[in-house]
């Protein structure tokens, strides 16, 4: 009975936090129509610094995606319009989900980029190497097909949206999450908040 009545209030707060949010404070509707499968997309670059910290630091993308109900997609696309690479990098971005080699990619590749180690492709392949997707994964895969549907679908989207800066959130193709409407003194938390109360609306 005690579970119960747990989960009753837990199901109960969380809805009064989706009834809370305000439109233009903590959220911009982009959309009159949400996207057919509950989703979130964070549009990110590598060259970013408040990027790195939201991924590296504070692990918002993380959370958020840890935090998400079942059948919820939670997807990273790279933008093209930051640092001299980024293009390139969207498409190791897509190569990186077609290989399903996200999580190996992506730490080294925030760091090289951060610190401005990034000439070409070549140097950008590196990484991949050194951290287990082979040189002939890499070479036979990074302008096949499925890479250009990715570097597509990531770029379409990012004009979608109108995406101008990153770390940018959307929930269901509807909803931006907007950080200056945000509790800055427990940022990390009502960052994730606000995107599971986005999905409820």
């Amino acid at each position: 009975m005690k579970k119960v009545l747990f989960l009753l209030g837990a199901l109960f707060s969380f809805n009064a936090f989706a009834a809370n949010l305000e439109e233009d404070k903590q959220y911009v509707q982009v959309s009159q129509t949400a996207s057919a499968q509950p989703e979130v997309i964070e549009f990110f670059s590598f060259y970013c610094p408040h990027c790195y910290a939201f991924e590296m630091e504070y692990h918002i993308p993380k959370q958020v995606a840890e935090s998400l109900p079942k059948g919820t997609e939670f997807k990273q696309y790279h933008v093209n319009f930051l640092g001299r690479q980024s293009e390139n990098l969207t498409r190791a971005w897509a190569l990186a989900m077609a290989l399903g080699a996200e999580s190996k990619v992506k730490a080294p590749l925030f760091e090289a980029a951060q610190q401005d180690k990034l000439s070409s492709m070549d140097d950008i392949r590196k990484i991949f190497i050194d951290n287990g997707v082979t040189a002939e994964q890499f070479d036979n895969n990074i302008n096949s097909f499925a890479v250009n549907g990715l570097v597509n679908k990531q770029v379409n989207a990012a004009e979608q949206f109108k995406v101008h800066g990153v770390p940018d959130f959307y929930v269901n193709g509807k909803y931006r999450v907007n950080p200056e409407g945000l509790n800055y003194d427990d940022f990390v938390k009502d960052y994730v908040e606000t995107v599971k109360g986005l999905l409820q609306k």
